[in-house]
C-alpha cells in the first residue's frame, strides 16, 4: 500500500502540473471522512480553482481526465468520483489494499519508517527539580517526549532526548534546609519547621541515609553523605543525588531513558549566562532603568518588556562561590540555555513542559532571536500540557503521603501498571484536561483501551498458536505467509480491516508532524475494534488451506503494526491474557 500511494502520489503531482502548469502545489492525500466514499481523497482541485478561475468541480473533472491517463492509476485504482464542493475520491481495486499485507511481512518492525536520515533534534522533556519525587505532571510529560522521541525517529530524525534541571537557586535551597531540620529532629508542625520547607516522607528518608553516612549515585552524580548537621554543601550535593537517583528509579520503572543530562549551575560555572546578557547588550537589545536590565521583548512580539538583571546579591547556589552575583530573573538562564542547544549543532529543539510555563515561551524566543546567534524565528518550539486529575473509587486523589502534596508517578504505576500508565497519560491530546481513572485501568473489559489493544494481539498469538498446534507444531513462518494468495482477501471485514493497516504509515507522518502521539492511541483501539470485528465474522481454522494461509497472512500483519503502534509508546504486546481466547 505504501508503494500505491507513492505511485499514486506521484501520478497526482504529474495531473496537478497539466491542468495548472504555473502553480506548484504539492500533492497529497487524505482518507475521507466515511469509508464508503473510497480509500483516499484529495482536495487538490478546490485549491487549484481560485488560482486558475474556474469552479472547484471543474477543476476536479479536469484532474481526473488527467490521472485517468496516469499508469498508476490504471494499475491500482478502481475508480474515481468528485464529492461535495469539489474532492476527488479515489476508490482502489483490491489488489491495492491487500499488497500492504505484504509489505507488512516484508518490512516487520521497519514499516513505516523513513530509511534516510534526518536532521538533528533534541526534545526536552521531565526536567524535574531535584526536590522531590516525580509527580503525575511529570508522567504526563515522559509519556509524551518518550513517545514523541519515537515518533519523530520513524521519521528519520536524529533525536537527542535531554533532561534539564535546576540545581541552583532558592528551590534547592529549601531542600537543603528542609533536610538540615529533620537532620536537627524537627518536623513538619513544629514552631522552628522552616516556612519554605517540603513536608513529605522523603525528606526523613534523606537526612535519615544523611546521618548514616550512606552513599548515592544517580545517572549524572554520585556522592557520600559526611553525616554532619552543619555541612551545609554536603546536604545540598546529598540531597540532589538521593532526589536524581530516586527520579531515575522512577523514570526506568517507567521505561524512559534520557541520552544526556544539562545542569543549570553549569550555566553559571561555565560563564554563559554572564557571555550572554553581554551578547544582548552588545546588540543594543538591552535597556536600563529603575534600576534593572531590560530586555527589549516587545521587539519580538511579546506583550512587554522583561527584566534581566534585578541587582546584586551574595551568590545563589550554584554561582560561583565567593563573589557577588546578579540577580538575574529566571528566564535568563533560560535563553543562555537555548542558545547552548543551537550552538551544539541542534537547528530544531523541542521543549515538553507544564501549561505554566506558557509566560516564558514569548520571552525565551525573545532572547534567543535578540542574541542574534542565528536559529530560527520560533526557537525553540514548544508543546505544553495540561494537568492530569486522578480519580480512584470515585472519588479525586489530591495527596500522596511518600511526596507529602500531590499524586507521584510512582504511585500511578504501582496502583495500575507501567502499560496503563503510559497508554493513559498520551490518549488525549496535550493541551487537553486528562482525568486518569485507575478503576478504570484496572478493568479488564473492552471499556479500557488499552486491554482491548493489547487482547486483540493476545487473540493474534492464540489463533497461530492453535494452527501450530494443529500442525505437529509447525509454526505460519514467513516464507509459507509470504506465498499466501492475497486475492482470497475479499469479505468486507477483511477489507475493513486492510483499509486500517493501509492508514498506519500516513498517520506516523501525521503524528510525528503534529507532535500528537494520541494519533497512535486513537489508530490503536481503531485498529483492535476492525480486527475484533474481523474476528467476530470470520473462521481462521477448520477453512480450505490457501484462505487459511490468506488469512494468517493478514493476522501476522495486524499483530505487527500492533506491536510496532504499541512499542512507539512504550507499552508492551503481551501475548497470552487473562480473558480465555476462544478458538477460531
Amino acid at each position: 500500500m505504501i508503494q500505491a500511494r507513492q505511485d499514486l502520489l506521484a501520478a497526482l503531482g504529474a495531473a496537478i502540473s497539466e491542468v495548472s502548469p504555473a502553480c506548484a502545489l504539492a500533492p497529497a492525500f487524505e482518507a475521507p471522512k466515511q469509508a464508503a466514499l473510497g480509500d483516499l481523497a484529495s482536495t487538490a482541485a478546490m485549491q487549484l480553482a481560485k488560482p486558475l478561475k474556474q469552479a472547484p468541480r471543474d477543476v476536479a473533472a479536469r484532474l481526473i481526465d488527467a490521472l485517468k491517463a496516469q499508469p498508476a492509476v490504471q494499475r491500482w485504482v478502481d475508480s474515481l468520483d468528485i464529492a461535495g464542493p469539489g474532492f476527488i475520491n479515489l476508490r482502489l481495486k483490491p489488489a491495492a489494499r491487500q499488497s500492504v499485507v505484504a509489505e507488512i511481512l516484508a518490512a516487520g518492525s521497519a514499516y513505516g519508517r523513513v530509511a534516510e536520515p534526518g536532521a538533528r533534534t533534541v526534545v526536552e522533556y521531565v526536567s524535574a527539580n531535584p526536590t522531590g519525587p516525580l509527580h503525575v505532571g511529570h508522567g504526563r510529560q515522559a509519556a509524551l517526549g518518550d513517545s514523541i522521541c519515537n515518533l519523530l525517529e520513524t521519521q528519520g530524525w536524529q533525536v537527542t532526548r535531554e533532561f534539564y534541571y535546576n540545581d541552583a537557586g532558592s528551590q534547592i535551597d529549601a531542600l537543603t534546609a528542609s533536610v538540615q531540620a529533620r537532620l536537627r529532629g524537627l518536623k513538619p508542625g513544629d514552631a522552628q519547621w522552616p516556612e519554605t520547607a517540603y513536608n513529605g516522607d522523603y525528606i526523613a528518608d534523606i537526612a535519615a541515609d544523611f546521618a548514616a553516612k550512606k552513599s548515592v549515585h544517580a545517572d549524572d552524580r554520585s556522592t557520600t553523605a559526611s553525616g554532619d548537621v552543619d555541612d551545609l554543601d554536603g546536604i545540598r550535593q546529598f540531597a540532589v543525588a538521593y532526589l536524581r537517583h530516586e527520579q531515575d528509579l522512577d523514570l526506568q520503572a517507567f521505561g524512559v531513558h534520557f541520552d544526556h543530562y544539562f545542569l543549570e549551575s553549569s550555566l553559571y560555572s561555565s560563564g554563559k549566562i554572564d557571555a550572554t546578557v553581554q551578547r544582548l547588550v552588545a546588540a543594543g537589545k538591552t535597556y536600563e532603568a529603575d534600576g534593572a536590565l531590560w530586555l527589549r521583548t516587545t521587539d519580538y512580539g511579546d506583550d512587554k518588556d522583561r527584566v534581566m538583571r534585578k541587582s546584586a546579591r551574595p551568590a545563589a547556589s550554584g554561582a560561583p562561590a565567593g563573589t557577588d552575583a546578579p540577580q538575574y530573573t529566571y528566564f535568563v538562564p533560560d535563553v543562555a540555555y537555548h542558545i547552548d542547544k543551537f550552538d551544539r549543532g541542534y537547528a530544531f529543539a523541542l521543549n515538553i513542559q507544564g501549561g505554566d510555563h506558557h509566560g516564558t515561551l514569548a520571552r525565551v524566543r525573545a532572547g534567543v532571536q535578540a542574541a542574534g546567534v542565528g536559529a530560527p524565528s520560533g526557537y525553540p518550539d514548544y508543546l505544553l500540557h495540561k494537568m492530569v486529575t486522578v480519580m480512584r473509587g470515585g472519588q479525586e486523589v489530591k495527596i500522596s503521603k511518600r511526596s507529602g502534596s500531590y499524586v507521584t508517578l510512582r504511585d500511578l504505576i504501582d496502583w495500575t501498571s507501567k502499560d496503563a500508565v503510559r497508554f493513559f497519560l498520551i490518549s488525549r491530546k496535550a493541551d487537553t484536561e486528562f482525568v486518569f481513572d485507575v478503576d478504570l485501568a484496572l478493568e479488564q473489559s473492552d471499556e479500557n483501551p488499552v486491554y482491548y489493544v493489547q487482547y486483540a494481539h493476545a487473540r493474534i498469538c492464540s489463533v497461530l498458536e492453535q494452527y501450530a498446534a494443529q500442525h505437529g507444531g509447525a509454526a505460519a513462518g514467513a516464507e509459507w505467509l509470504a506465498g499466501a494468495d492475497l486475492g482470497l482477501l475479499a469479505a468486507p471485514s477483511e477489507t475493513a480491516l486492510l483499509r486500517q493497516l493501509a492508514g498506519y504509515a500516513p498517520m506516523l507522518q501525521g503524528a510525528a508532524a503534529g507532535y500528537a502521539p494520541h494519533d497512535v492511541a486513537f489508530y490503536l483501539r481503531d485498529l483492535a475494534a476492525a480486527f475484533h470485528s474481523y474476528y467476530a465474522a470470520e473462521r481462521f481454522l477448520g477453512v480450505e488451506a490457501e484462505l487459511t494461509r490468506a488469512r494468517l497472512a493478514l493476522l501476522v500483519a495486524t499483530r505487527q503494526l500492533i506491536r510496532n503502534a504499541l512499542a512507539l509508546l512504550g507499552v508492551s504486546a503481551p501475548e497470552r491474557m487473562s480473558r480465555e481466547v476462544e478458538p477460531r
